[in-house]
């Protein structure tokens, strides 16, 4: 067992600094699957070398992907490695050969997140999940149901469970998205209904969005130019801008 301030030095430079000048990466094996289910920060930072000891020195890890699923929390989007995370979450879901049930339960646990995400993060993760559904297009059937499976008054996903294939996201819907097209940032409304509409067969590219802060969602706010919008028809008179107002005639406005 190490520190946690160690564990996390360790594995921020484990993936370039460490591994690619050992003769033998695979004796890593041990201390990055640990790592890996020690649970928070630790387990996203062990996420890099994993990735590298499962594609390229063939490791099996059979609970990975259940893992990966536990580790989508509500801070998930915002932590300080979020964009690593979120990054290597997306090269773990890119094969077309993952089953229908597990892309679904990462969809809508992202989703159910979503509702309580701030706007930085709300417009990296609209764009991923629609990048899941061109992946996986037999996923679609979630957007499809906007009002809930039929003959149900509430949702069957169960969020607390900890096995995908039995979350039961694949009998849902994706309300949470319809929920979002309403918010109060409209990037974040405009980016929710994109999935109202026909989704492009190019998937989006997430590298500029990933390091997105809300630093510079208010950047870009405050540089927007200002419309006029005019607010009185009749030019104001007296106090309370009436024609015929008592106050009019001891009060003026310069």
């Amino acid at each position: 067992q190490l520190p946690t301030g160690l564990y996390k030095r360790v594995l921020v430079i484990m993936h370039d600094s460490i591994l690619p000048y050992m003769n033998e990466p695979t004796l890593m094996i041990d201390f990055l699957t640990v790592a890996y289910g020690i649970g928070g920060a630790i387990s996203l930072l062990a996420l890099n070398g994993l990735f590298i000891l499962i594609h390229q020195h063939n490791l099996e890890y059979p609970d990975f992907y259940k893992k990966l699923y536990s580790l989508l929390d509500p801070s998930i989007y915002h932590v300080k490695y979020r964009a690593r995370f979120f990054h290597l979450t997306d090269l773990f879901l890119s094969s077309s050969h993952l089953p229908a049930y597990l892309v679904a339960a990462f969809i809508k646990r992202l989703s159910r997140l979503a509702l309580t995400a701030p706007p930085e993060a709300l417009l990296m993760v609209i764009p991923f999940i629609c990048n899941l559904f061109r992946r996986h297009p037999v996923c679609r059937v979630l957007v499809h149901r906007p009002n809930g499976p039929e003959g149900m008054a509430e949702d069957p996903y169960i969020m607390e469970e900890e096995e995908p294939s039995e979350s039961r996201a694949l009998q849902s819907s994706l309300w949470e998205i319809k929920s979002l097209q309403n918010h109060y940032h409209p990037d974040v409304a405009k980016a929710a209904a994109v999935l109202n509409q026909s989704l492009s067969e190019m998937e989006d590219d997430l590298s500029g969005l990933l390091e997105l802060s809300g630093y510079e969602l208010f950047d870009k706010e405050v540089k927007k130019k200002a419309i006029d919008v005019p607010l009185e028809f009749e030019q104001v008179r007296g106090l309370f801008g009436k024609k015929n107002d008592i106050f009019a005639e001891h009060f003026t406005l310069d």
